[in-house]
């Protein structure tokens, strides 16, 4: 008996306790108790963007992040296959390998959403100096189709420290709620 207590004990003190924070009036996640937000600085050198996003959180150590943008994709109708499609295709073409872990259409706090979980790699330039290393990154990605818009809520850390951060993601991801 003691023994499942100290077990139950290691595997929760490996996962970090969660906070609610509210992106706007229709949006709440959990995010980690110790993540703060980006600044517009901090996610402009990291992720650049011609649109800001709604939110940004990211670790101490700035390698670990989650965002939550609109989309500049808007989807008329409510078509989520073919919407599937065409994000798939983008992460495709965005990435020199892609290793897709999971991807669909599930149901978040009441709400349809298209996900894909993936591992990917973007090779380094040989023309840039400092630039030469390919990018190993974990990504989870959902996006919720909208007639007059697309939201996009996104988890990235280093391939290396997706074995840390992949339940993390899941669990983030899930308690998205959008009203």
């Amino acid at each position: 008996m003691a023994l499942c207590l100290l077990a139950l004990l290691c595997l929760a003190a490996g996962k970090p306790k969660m906070k609610k924070v509210k992106v706007n009036d229709a949006i709440t996640v959990s995010v980690p108790q110790d993540w703060h937000p980006m600044d517009d600085m901090d996610f402009n050198e990291r992720y650049p963007s011609i649109r800001a996003p709604l939110a940004a959180y990211t670790n101490a150590e700035r390698e670990v992040d989650f965002s939550v943008n609109i989309s500049a994709t808007q989807w008329p109708d409510a078509d989520l296959a073919l919407a599937q499609k065409f994000f798939r295709a983008s992460i495709m073409n965005m990435f020199d390998r892609v290793n897709m872990i999971d991807e669909g259409i599930h149901d978040v706090g009441g709400k349809k959403l298209i996900f894909f979980e993936f591992d990917a790699r973007l090779n380094g330039s040989r023309k840039q100096e400092g630039l030469q290393d390919p990018v190993l990154r974990y990504t989870y990605i959902q996006y919720l189709v909208e007639p007059r818009q697309t939201l996009a809520f996104s988890f990235n850390c280093p391939k290396r420290l997706q074995q840390d951060w992949q339940e993390t993601a899941r669990s983030m991801m899930m308690s998205i709620k959008i009203k």
